[in-house]
């Protein structure tokens, strides 16, 4: 069987020419889905991946109408391929597994792109490293209490502190310091408004 699906991202985008090119490449039944691409539970998608069957085809116009990330067309093409069923693409014809070509075209492409998320993560690995050698630890900041809320917001009101030395005292950003200051500020009107 083969299975035609077909997703516009809202309800007023139209899916005849996707239907068209669907049936023109021999789609027997089209599943239909108006929702965004973005979302990984799509209803539709999961009833057409449960209806597959060894030998089954699901032919889409073009990846896009699939999935919008690599990690989640990789895991798709995956639940598909596990059930004895392939994929076609109209428009990335290297995306077809229904041939020795397509499926070797499909594994290098996901060969790609697990090796980027392995650079990924030795760099990042890399970068821990060398900034322990520096005595910084990676990761986030531990939360600042409300007294250290304080203390900054004192010290930059006062303005005899500087902004970067209030910043190394308490090890947080500029950024953080203005959240902080912009937090007390509300704080502190809010109890003014009360009284």
């Amino acid at each position: 069987m083969i299975f035609g699906y077909a997703r516009v991202s809202t309800i007023e985008q139209n899916l005849d020419r996707q239907i068209d090119a669907l049936k023109a490449e021999g789609a027997e039944e089209i599943i239909e889905e108006k929702m965004t691409g973005t979302k990984a539970d799509r209803p539709q998608l999961n009833l057409l991946l449960d209806k597959l069957r060894a030998g089954d085809i699901i032919l889409i116009s073009d990846l896009t109408r699939l999935s919008r990330s690599t990690k989640d067309l990789f895991a798709l093409v995956d639940k598909i391929e596990k059930k004895g069923a392939n994929i076609r693409s109209l428009k990335e014809s290297w995306l077809d597994t229904t041939t020795p070509q397509g499926k070797l075209m499909f594994t290098f492409m996901a060969g790609i792109s697990q090796f980027e998320r392995d650079l990924i993560s030795q760099r990042t690995k890399e970068g821990l490293a060398a900034a322990r050698a520096r005595g910084r630890s990676g990761g986030r900041r531990e939360k600042l209490d409300s007294a250290k809320k304080k203390a900054i917001y004192d010290l930059y009101t006062q303005k005899q502190t500087k902004l970067m030395d209030i910043c190394n005292m308490f090890d947080i950003t500029k950024p953080t310091l203005y959240k902080v200051v912009e937090e007390i500020s509300k704080l502190k009107s809010g109890n003014i408004e009360k009284e």
